[in-house]
């Protein structure tokens, strides 16, 4: 029974915890677009001259290492 003395303050405890973390996630604006994230994967970013660069020697690579696999 004495455990009850124990167990109930940290239940107090970490539900107030869980309602300040709710509490800070809508003040900061945590749940305003749910969306956007979800459909952010499906749109590519253009490459910048770099990146073109590094993914043509890539391709390149990747053929000549199919074509010598095959030999």
């Amino acid at each position: 029974m004495s455990i009850i003395y124990v167990l109930i303050p940290i239940a107090i405890i970490i539900v107030a915890l869980a309602l300040v973390i709710f509490f800070w996630a809508v003040k900061t604006n945590q749940f305003e677009d749910l969306d956007r994230q979800g459909y952010s994967i499906l749109f590519d970013d253009d490459l910048s001259g770099d990146e073109k660069k590094l993914a043509e020697q890539r391709k390149q690579l990747q053929q000549r290492k199919e074509t010598n696999d095959r030999d």
